[in-house]
């Protein structure tokens, strides 16, 4: 299954412009097993659907952050996320 969203505010500058819309695999069971490092992913935190980028993984847990730090709140700020948070991994625009 397909996702689309639209990239809101700067966090992901420069890989990711605002208003930008991106296409997602839906995560699968099979996808939300821990991600690669280096991947653009469509997390679920607070109720919000948020793009970041997959900085580290351990066991089942991810840790993502915005290509931009000044201007992304991630797991810098709320901590590593389970795996099973990944909605989706952005296939399209090919990430940088």
């Amino acid at each position: 299954m397909i996702l689309l969203r639209r990239v809101a505010g700067g966090s992901m500058l420069p890989a990711l412009r605002p208003g930008q819309v991106v296409v997602a695999i839906r995560a699968t069971r099979r996808l939300v097993r821990p991600s690669q490092v280096g991947q653009i992913v469509i997390i679920r935190h607070d109720g919000l659907d948020k793009i970041k980028r997959v900085s580290q993984v351990r066991d089942d847990r991810i840790f993502v952050v915005g290509d931009n730090p000044e201007h992304s709140t991630d797991s810098r700020h709320f901590g590593w996320l389970p795996a099973a948070s990944i909605r989706g991994r952005v296939v399209w625009p090919r990430p940088l």
